[in-house]
Formats: C-alpha cells, sequence, structure tokens
C-alpha cells in the first residue's frame, strides 16, 4: 500500500511511518515540521514571512486587503511537490489545517490530494471543529476552554482556536468532512468529542517507535530528578503555571533530597535525550490522556504527571497507576510529588509498569496494523 501522511504534530506520523514501513508499505511525509521541534519530513514546507520585518508587512498587507502571503507561499511550494503527492492509495491528514494556510488555499491543496490520490482519511488528534464545538458547548470538559472562557488567557494567544469558530473555517470543515472516508481520533481528549459521529472510526493509540526509546529500570541512589519541559508557546495550555509553583514548594520542602531540571522550547532531537536522567517528568495537566511527550517518556520507564482520568483507566481496563493524573491544583500536585519521593519503591514500579503499558497499547508496528485495517475497511 502507497501511504502519504500530510503534516506531523509530536512525532505522531513519524513514528506511524516507522510502524507502516515495518510492514512492507510505501509511506512518505509531505509537510510542516511543527515549529521548533522541527521533526523530520520527506517533503518538507516552511511556513514564510513568519518571523521578523516581514512578518510585519505580512500582517500589513492582510490587514489592508485580507490576503495572506505566507499561505499563498505555502500553496506555492505544495505545487513544487504535486508529483509526490499523487497516486496514493490513502492519504492521511493530520489536522483539519495541517498546512496552517487560510481555508481558501487549504482547499486548493485538499482538492488537489482528493483529484489525484484513492481515499482521504483525517486525524483528530489537535483542535478542530467539532473538537472545539464541543469543548465550548461543555465547558466542564477537562480542557483549556475554560482558561479562555475565564480571562487567564487572551482573544490573540487562543487564536489557533478560535480560528475554527470562523465561517471560512467551518466551510473548509465541510469540505473535509464531506470528502474524507473518516475521522480517526488518537486519544481520549479527541475520543469523547467525537462519540456518536457518524465519520468517527474509533479510536487508534499513538503509536509509539519503542525500539527507539531504551527503557532503562529507575534508580534511586541519591536524588529524585524532576524533569520540567516547557514550551514557551503552550505556557499556560499545558498547566506550567502550576507545575512552575508546585516545584518551588517541591524544592523548599525537600531541598537537597531533589534535583529540579527546566527546559525551554527546544528542537524534538534534543528534548528526547535531556530527560534521560531524570525519574519524574511533568508534562501537562488540562487532559484526559496522555499527550506524545508523556508516551515517549513513558516507554523510557518516567513517570508521567499527564492526563490519566478515569475514563482513560477503564478504557485499558488499569488497576495500577501507570502514570499520575495532573489537574490543575498545586496543592494536589505537590502532594502526589510528596508520595513519590517519600516513597521511591513506588517511582520504580510505576516507571516499570509505564513502559510495560506502552508496549502492549502503543506498540508502533501493532498500531499500524490497526490504520491499515480501517484503512482497508473504509
Amino acid at each position: 500500500m502507497k501511504v502519504l501522511l500530510v503534516g506531523e504534530y509530536s512525532h505522531l506520523h513519524n513514528s506511524l511511518q516507522d510502524g507502516l514501513k515495518a510492514l512492507g508499505h510505501e509511506v512518505s511525509i509531505i509537510g510542516l515540521k511543527d515549529g521548533f521541534k522541527n521533526f523530520p519530513v520527506d517533503f518538507p514546507i516552511q511556513k514564510k514571512w513568519d518571523s521578523g520585518l516581514l512578518k510585519k508587512i505580512k500582517v500589513g498587507i492582510y490587514k489592508i486587503s485580507g490576503f495572506d502571503i505566507s499561505s499563498y507561499l505555502t500553496y506555492r511550494q505544495f505545487l513544487k511537490y504535486k508529483n509526490h503527492s499523487s497516486g496514493f492509495d490513502v492519504v492521511q491528514l493530520i489536522n483539519e489545517n495541517s498546512f496552517e494556510c487560510q481555508p481558501y488555499f487549504e482547499k486548493k491543496i485538499i482538492s488537489h490530494l482528493l483529484k489525484n490520490n484513492k481515499k482521504l482519511f483525517l486525524l483528530s488528534c489537535g483542535y478542530d471543529y467539532l473538537n472545539v464545538k464541543y469543548c465550548f458547548e461543555n465547558p466542564d470538559f477537562k480542557s483549556v476552554f475554560p482558561l479562555y472562557l475565564n480571562h487567564k488567557i487572551d482573544k490573540m494567544s487562543f487564536g489557533n482556536v478560535l480560528k475554527f469558530r470562523e465561517k471560512t473555517f467551518f466551510k473548509l470543515h465541510q469540505f473535509i468532512y464531506k470528502n474524507c472516508r473518516g475521522i480517526i481520533a488518537t486519544d481520549f481528549d479527541y475520543h469523547l468529542p467525537l462519540q456518536g459521529n457518524k465519520k468517527y472510526l474509533g479510536l487508534i493509540p499513538n503509536p509509539i517507535n519503542i525500539e527507539k526509546l531504551a527503557f532503562a529500570p529507575l534508580k534511586i541512589t541519591d536524588k529524585i530528578i524532576i524533569f520540567h519541559g516547557i514550551n514557551n508557546d503552550n505556557y499556560l495550555k499545558k498547566g506550567n503555571d502550576y507545575f512552575e509553583k508546585a516545584l518551588e514548594i517541591i524544592e523548599a520542602k525537600y531541598g537537597s533530597k531533589v534535583e529540579i531540571i527546566t527546559v525551554r522550547s527546544v528542537p524534538y532531537s534534543e528534548y528526547i535525550n535531556l530527560y534521560n536522567s531524570s525519574h519524574i517528568l511533568l508534562d501537562m495537566v488540562y487532559a484526559y490522556d496522555q499527550g506524545y511527550n508523556a508516551l515517549e517518556a513513558m516507554a523510557k520507564g518516567k513517570v508521567v504527571f499527564t492526563g490519566a482520568e478515569n475514563e482513560f483507566s477503564a478504557y485499558y481496563n488499569l488497576s495500577e497507576k501507570v502514570c499520575i493524573n495532573a489537574i490543575p491544583d498545586v496543592n494536589y500536585l505537590v502532594k502526589e510529588l510528596s508520595f513519590l519521593i517519600e516513597n521511591p519503591e513506588e517511582i520504580t514500579a510505576i516507571g516499570k509498569r509505564a513502559r510495560a503499558f506502552i508496549e502492549e497499547n502503543h506498540n508502533y508496528i501493532k498500531i499500524a496494523e490497526k490504520y491499515i485495517q480501517k484503512w482497508t475497511e473504509n
């Protein structure tokens, strides 16, 4: 089977590509590299006029005419790859706005993909029209939306979410929804809003290439090392403010018993190794399930503070913790961290269970087989 994966978030399509290739399929990735993370892409597209003076000129032109130069230049780059993006059995979009273009140019690109390939599928692994609609209609759903509704995040900072409520993006959603064979969710944060939707094909857990992530049983001989990786662009959305306040208390409380490592906005190739020496990794607080950073850290045997709500535990029939459910509550986070620091044997036990969980439920080859099944059936 020939497969074209469009776009990259958090290493998802790279890992799926590894699994599909291991099964003998021909797979290419086209699209952006997810900003500073700089993921590998076979046919890379750069977002142009996106910084410095050129960005200011772009914004000025957009305000006057409504024309976005970055979108136009992205479309021009795609046209150079048009032969490389034709003749596939399956094309999978990572998002409704995979190329981060204005809807007009996004639709032109997707129209080419529809015309020159057999099947189109859509992933729900980030914000899109249906996810955003659900979260606004269900403000008690565990997500970042209350931050905006309670004015903790301003409209500009929430722009990448709010755009999906605009009329042009709704029309883009309708176009993709009508023409795709189905939607696949990658974890519970996207699965729950899609339940009952006629185009929803179900949940396929994120693929993790466990062969690239060495497991090392956690050994605690001196200090307990806590790693906190921060993406400056998503500082509040990941709950880093809660983690930092909790860490201040932990450092004052335990002093030389702990070592805290904090890094900010580093490329993926560096980030994946920066936490090797740590025992505990702080990921995010507004989630039902684990994102990619959490899963890869769990594969290495780390104890990760991330999403692990009851829906997640019930689905996987878990009787013991494989990670720590994080919530936006400093006292709760301090309590959970304190328990681990005072009971280091629990750190070792959770780390082992985390690796076993990834091997059983996120093995990249087994996950690739599930994608093949969905693509073939629909």
